[in-house]
């Protein structure tokens, strides 16, 4: 059986970490959705210029693209891209059943693993008009980043074998075991 899993939420968060570890457990491929940003997109954020809704329409049309050529061969894929509003959100999911994991930390956590990472074009300074553009979703598995990237895999996939009714898309979950 395929599955789409989509992880959102703001820069350093842990989609590209849960992502990539999470695509190896499926076992499926990882799309970095920071990947398709245009090169002039990443020029703007590598100099603090928050991105506004048309820099993005075209990266999410091409994140969208991928997923659809994925969905429509059959296949699993675990996608890396912030989703940030609902808007956008709506774009990617556009005709596919996807699965929404919202990664979800504090303001405080998140600052400081963006300060202790290097070579990425996503700056510090830029993280207030993420969480100010941050609507959080309602329709999404929500974990708690501060728990250990391993036991956020094992809580996504225990959730990923769980029936859609039963999962438990309404509070922030802390891995079993982590409580």
């Amino acid at each position: 059986m395929s599955v789409i899993v989509v992880l959102m939420g703001v820069a350093g968060s842990g989609k590209t970490t849960i992502g990539k570890m999470l695509a190896d457990a499926i076992p499926c491929p990882f799309l970095e959705g920071d990947s398709l940003h245009s090169q002039a997109n990443v020029e703007k954020m590598s100099h603090g210029i928050p991105l506004t809704d048309a820099d993005r329409a075209p990266w999410l049309s091409a994140i969208h693209a991928r997923i659809v050529d994925v969905y429509n061969r059959g296949h699993s894929l675990v996608v890396g891209c912030s989703a940030l509003k609902q808007s956008y959100r709506t774009v990617l999911a556009d005709g596919l059943p996807l699965t929404w994991v919202y990664l979800k930390g504090s303001p405080e956590l998140i600052r400081s693993r963006i300060l202790h990472r290097a070579s990425h074009f996503m700056k510090v300074d830029m993280l207030a008009s993420q969480f100010g553009a941050l609507e959080e979703p309602s329709d999404a598995l929500v974990v708690d980043v501060s728990e250990s990237p391993g036991a956020i895999v094992e809580w996504i996939m225990s959730e990923l074998r769980r029936p859609l009714g039963v999962r438990d898309a309404a509070t922030p979950a802390r891995p079993k075991g982590d409580q």
